[in-house]
């Protein structure tokens, strides 16, 4: 290990140490001499600076006919850049114990970049040739292809991916969410390297990206630094895309699969961030299937019945939907059950809400654990820049468990009706099936 790469893992591992459990974040809005906004949290104790970009719309963006176009595109932007090959570009990122992730999904595509401030001009002048002149050789086009056809065969054989695959695009037929970002195996093997280079002008523009910055790092130096990274990206990109209307009613769609654990991914549409009734929801919604082993569905599901080893459901919040969803898995003659009890706690919290005692122990974990989450710079440059993509507040980190312990029985109450709609659950069950009738 040389030493800029001991010392990056040094620093990196001192952060892990000394992050403190915050009980604020004091963010300060920053905007570039060129225009490009972004929120910074200045934190010089540690040499080192958390970048995180957030290009909207992400692999939604795909042309009509291109599907997965913009999810290789982004696969090979650490492949070379400039007149580096991809062994010389790792290289030279290696050398300044840099390091940069890129990934794409369907509402955004993400870049993260972490880097010791003393090498900060180098380290973003590498990211922005990635950024700005990828050069998708022929050999890493069709390697990184490759791994992404492999991901696809595989995904064919899961039946989680089937479960959600289907469920997706039952609920949002005429939507990019309603298809898998990653293509299918047709379109990402006919993706050519001008398809590429258009997928990359259509998401990587300046009118849609979102910036968070923390660290070592003052107002004056994150502008220079951004107007450098993406002064020259395209002023606009392709158009986002509109609201996805939930298409999906309730019912049971069973898909047959030769496995002796079927999957059972199940929801309807739910409600969003900006709703007035947010918080009442997602803390109702923890108490029914939220993490570990206190979930009304945990309870009744496992711990009850013996059904499952693990069961969820939760608020599910994307740019341009809002559903209540949730997953569990079961031996192929016990679905039927399964279900069943599902639906008997839909009914049930939807008719009765929930308890003071349950509101009480879930307002107190989700209030404890939320500033654990804030661990790290690159922890918090990632919340922070999916706070701005979300059009959440400057001041959200800050004022996030007043809102859950405002919560009262009275709110839970009053929108349990509203949140939770049993008739309208749809089943998506992959696997051999028993037990399912007409009513289930």
């Amino acid at each position: 290990m040389n030493a800029p790469i001991r010392l990056f893992a040094a620093a990196a591992l001192a952060l892990a140490a000394a992050a403190p459990v915050r009980a604020a974040i004091d963010i300060t809005p920053v905007t570039s001499p060129g225009g490009i906004d972004a929120w910074m949290v200045e934190e010089p104790s540690i040499p080192m600076v958390a970048l995180e970009l957030r290009f909207e719309g992400g692999a939604s963006l795909d042309a009509e006919g291109k599907r997965g176009a913009i999810h290789l595109m982004t696969a090979l932007l650490e492949e070379g850049a400039g007149e580096m090959d991809a062994q010389d570009f790792s290289i030279a990122v290696e050398s300044l114990a840099a390091e940069f992730d890129f990934d794409a999904g369907p509402d955004a595509l993400s870049v993260s970049a972490r880097f010791l401030s003393e090498n900060s001009e180098e380290a973003i002048d590498l990211l922005r040739l990635a950024l700005t002149q990828p050069r998708f050789d022929e050999e890493a086009v069709e390697r990184v292809r490759g791994q992404v056809l492999s991901s696809l065969a595989s995904d064919a054989k899961d039946p989680d991916a089937i479960a959600s695959d289907r469920y997706n695009a039952m609920a949002f037929p005429d939507h990019p969410y309603g298809s898998a970002h990653e293509g299918t195996p047709d379109s990402v093997a006919a993706l050519t390297r001008d398809d590429l280079i258009a997928a990359k002008d259509r998401v990587l523009a300046r009118d849609r990206v979102h910036v968070a910055a923390v660290g070592d790092v003052d107002g004056e130096e994150l502008g220079a630094m951004l107007d450098d990274l993406l002064g020259a990206l395209p002023a606009e990109g392709a158009p986002l895309p509109g609201e996805a209307d939930f298409a999906l009613d309730g019912g049971l769609t069973v898909v047959e699969f030769d496995t002796p654990q079927s999957v059972v991914a199940f929801g309807h549409e739910g409600i969003g961030m900006d709703h007035p009734d947010f918080f009442p929801a997602f803390v109702m919604t923890q108490i029914l299937g939220g993490g570990g082993f206190n979930s009304r569905l945990m309870e009744e599901v496992r711990r009850e019945r013996g059904l499952t080893y693990g069961i969820y459901a939760g608020l599910w919040t994307q740019l341009y939907a809002d559903q209540l969803r949730g997953g569990t898995s079961t031996v192929n003659d016990r679905v039927g059950e399964t279900v069943a009890v599902i639906r008997d706690e839909w009914e049930r919290i939807a008719e009765e809400g929930v308890t003071q005692d349950e509101l009480d122990r879930a307002k107190t974990y989700l209030t404890g654990a939320y500033p654990l989450r804030f661990d790290g710079n690159a922890r918090i440059a990632n919340i922070l820049v999916g706070m701005q993509l979300d059009d959440m507040p400057i001041d959200y980190v800050n004022t996030r468990n007043d809102r859950v312990e405002a919560v009262t029985i009275e709110d839970v109450q009053r929108v349990a009706s509203e949140v939770f709609r049993p008739d309208d659950l749809h089943f998506v069950v992959v696997g051999k099936p028993q037990g399912l009738e007409a009513g289930n």
